[in-house]
């Protein structure tokens, strides 16, 4: 009996692809798929692509595709929010020894010299006096008046 002609066609192309993954040398994989790893990805996918399933190959390249945007996204969000952290450092150093006037809920409005700020996380505390306030407290912001 002859075989049909996609079986024959499934088993060439699945020893053809056996046989390159026992040639590769062993790797130890990266957190993170670089270019040239998609690229090499996609050219091995284009090389054991089974002829009448095409699709199946092409969602495939899309998914990696997906896959490795999700990575880098991730990887900006990092990054976004250390710049953002760093930005509130850098706002909080500008505020020293500056007058402001703060609104909180806990001790309404306030007027001081800021005279200092710990981190609370990755957020400044403005030190006013004997509080804590939060940047966003801030309502006005003078040079202080020293006499």
């Amino acid at each position: 009996m002859i075989a049909p002609t996609s079986d024959v066609l499934t088993k060439t192309v699945s020893a053809g692809a056996a046989e390159a993954v026992t040639k590769q040398q062993l790797r130890i994989p990266s957190k993170i798929l670089d270019q040239e790893d998609f690229l090499k990805l996609l050219v091995t996918q284009l090389a054991n692509q089974d002829p009448l399933a095409p699709q199946t190959d092409t969602a495939f390249i899309a998914q990696m595709a997906q896959f490795t945007s999700l990575e880098q996204t991730k990887g900006m969000t990092a990054d976004i929010a250390q710049m953002r952290s760093q930005q509130k450092i850098l706002q909080a150093m500008s505020l020293l020894d500056r007058e402001v006037v703060v609104q909180s809920e806990k001790t309404g409005v306030a007027k001081g010299i800021v005279k200092g700020f710990d981190m609370e996380g990755s957020d400044p505390k403005l030190i006013i006096g004997e509080d804590r306030y939060d940047l966003d407290d801030i309502l006005t912001i003078r040079l202080a008046n020293h006499n």
